[in-house]
C-alpha cells in the first residue's frame, strides 16, 4: 500500500543516540517498526532538525528527481517510475518497464530530468535489461505527458551488467551534458579497459552521442572505478565529486577529473601508483556509499556546500565538508545513525529541505512496516 503523509502530520521521532538505545528488530517479523524516540535532532555545529515522512510503502526506491513544477519522480528497482505530488494520497505510476534484469542489485536504477524539462518533458533512465546472454545496462529517454512516460529512445546500450556492481546513477552536469556511473559488473579488468563501458563514469550529449571533448572519443569520461553510485558538482566551483563502493572496505569519496584513472583494481584506499588518482577520503570498515548531493538550499545555512552521501551498510546519512583547493575532505559527521536502516539516495528539494529514500526492502535490510520510505529533513525551531 502507498501512503502520502502531510508535512507535519507524521513527524518521525528520533533520538540522538537512537542506534545505541533502540531494540533490535524481531528476527521473526521483519516488518517490526523501530520504537519511537525524541523529536528534534542536533548536529555537532548546532543545526536543529526533524525528520518527516513524505511517502511510505515503496519497493526499493533507487533515485529521485524533482520536476520544475514540484512533482517528485522516483524509480523503484523492480522496474517502475512513480510521480508524486507532495501531499496527495497516491502517487502516479508513470511507467512499468518490461524485461528488467532484476537479479540481486540490478534493475531500474538511475533517473534524471532534462535541464529543459519544462519545455521538452524528457526523462532519462538507467536500467538493467534482460538479454539472451543475461543482462546489459541501458540509458534510455522518455517523454512525460500527463504523468505517463512514452516515446522511448535508447541512448546507450550494452553497458556491462551483472547481479552486482552496476553503478547506475544519472545526473546532468553544469555543462548541460548527461553523466552516468557504470560499475565493473563483477569483472574488475573492465575498469582499466578504456574500450569497455564497465567501471567508468560516462558522459553523453542529450541525444546519446559522444561529446567532442571526451578524452577517449567515446562515452568514457573517467575510468578505474569499481562501483560508483553517487556524484554531484560543488555549487561554488563546479568540481565533480563521487562516491564509490570499495572491495570489502576502502569505500571512496573521489574528486573527479576528466580522463583520470581512479585505480581499480590495481590500487584502492590509500594505495598509490603513478598515473592513478587516490581518493579524497576512504572508509574502513565499509559504509557502502550510494547517492550523493551537495546542499544548495536556503533552509539550512550551515549545510551550504556540504556534500551529503546516503549509506547502505553504514545506515546513516554522511555529511562532509570538502576543501576545493586541495580536493580533500576536511570534516565528516554521521546523521540518523542507525535510525532508518539502509539509505540509497539523498538530494535537496526545491523547498530547501533535504530528501532521502530508504532501501530496507532490497534483500539486505530489516524493513519496518512502512518501508520503503521517502523522508525529509526540515528545520526545527
Amino acid at each position: 500500500m502507498w501512503h502520502a503523509v502531510s508535512a507535519g502530520a507524521l513527524a518521525l521521532v528520533l533520538a540522538t543516540q537512537a542506534v545505541e538505545t533502540r531494540a533490535c528488530p524481531d528476527e521473526n517479523n521483519p516488518s517490526t517498526p523501530p520504537p519511537p524516540t525524541t523529536e528534534v535532532l542536533t548536529t555537532r555545529d548546532g543545526v536543529r532538525f526533524r525528520v518527516e515522512t513524505v511517502l511510505t510503502g515503496l519497493e526499493v526506491p533507487w533515485a529521485m528527481a524533482f520536476a520544475p513544477d514540484g512533482r517528485l519522480f522516483i524509480t523503484e528497482r523492480p522496474g517502475r517510475v512513480r510521480i508524486v505530488t507532495l501531499g496527495n494520497a497516491t502517487p502516479e505510476t508513470a511507467l512499468t518497464l518490461d524485461g528488467v534484469y532484476t537479479q540481486s542489485e540490478a534493475g531500474l536504477l538511475g533517473l534524471a530530468l532534462d535541464p529543459d524539462f519544462s519545455q521538452n518533458h524528457f526523462a532519462y533512465l538507467y536500467y538493467s535489461a534482460t538479454v539472451p546472454s543475461g543482462g546489459v545496462n541501458r540509458i534510455v529517454r522518455y517523454r512525460e505527458v500527463n504523468s505517463r512516460l512514452a516515446e522511448r529512445v535508447v541512448l546507450l546500450d550494452n553497458i556491462p551488467a551483472s547481479p552486482v556492481h552496476d553503478g547506475g546513477r544519472l545526473k546532468f552536469g553544469p555543462d548541460g551534458l548527461l553523466y552516468a556511473s557504470a560499475g565493473d559488473a563483477s569483472n574488475p579488468s573492465l575498469a582499466q579497459d578504456v574500450a569497455s563501458l564497465g567501471g567508468k563514469i560516462l558522459r553523453l550529449n542529450r541525444d546519446g552521442t559522444t561529446p567532442r571533448d571526451n578524452r577517449f572519443s567515446s562515452p568514457v569520461f573517467t575510468y578505474g572505478h569499481r562501483n560508483p553510485q553517487g556524484f554531484d558538482w560543488h555549487p561554488a566551483t563546479g568540481d565533480m565529486w563521487a562516491s564509490e563502493h570499495g572491495n570489502s572496505g576502502n569505500d571512496e569519496i573521489n574528486a573527479i577529473q576528466s580522463g583520470a584513472n581512479f585505480g581499480w583494481p590495481r590500487i584502492e584506499g590509500g594505495a598509490t601508483m603513478p598515473g592513478m588518482e587516490t581518493p579524497a577520503t576512504f572508509f574502513n570498515p565499509a559504509i557502502a556509499p550510494s547517492g550523493a548531493s551537495f546542499y544548495r538550499g536556503q533552509r539550512f545555512p550551515l549545510f551550504a556546500n556540504n556534500l551529503f552521501v546516503a549509506t547502505l551498510r553504514g545506515t546513516h546519512l554522511l555529511r562532509l565538508t570538502v576543501d576545493t583547493s586541495t580536493r580533500r575532505v576536511t570534516s565528516q559527521e554521521r546523521l540518523l545513525d542507525g535510525a532508518f536502516g539502509r539509505i540509497r539516495d539523498v538530494m535537496a528539494g526545491p523547498d530547501g529541505y533535504l530528501y532521502l529514500c530508504t532501501n530496507n526492502r532490497d534483500g539486505r535490510g530489516s524493513p519496518a512496516s512502512s518501508d520503503d520510505r521517502i523522508l525529509r529533513l526540515v528545520p526545527a525551531s
